[in-house]
């Protein structure tokens, strides 16, 4: 395996859907822009609360990619 050299690049998504939803649209929003994309680290969770319920998540996270 031949040595890499990485990047990280510090995103939020956002959801009305869940968690899971917020990080899918953040990776996918990047993924037209960059290539090699090889793994994310999630780094904070917050939500809005509207009446007593759970209405709007977002999730910073951290993704890597692979420099050419």
């Amino acid at each position: 395996m031949s040595n890499h050299v990485y990047k990280q690049l510090e995103l939020t998504g956002s959801s009305t859907v869940g968690i899971e939803d917020a990080v899918s649209t953040a990776i996918a929003k990047a993924h037209e822009t960059l290539r090699h994309i090889s793994w994310f680290t999630v780094s904070e969770t917050r939500g809005q609360v509207v009446d007593g319920k759970v209405a709007h998540w977002q999730v910073s996270l951290k993704i890597g990619f692979t420099l050419e």
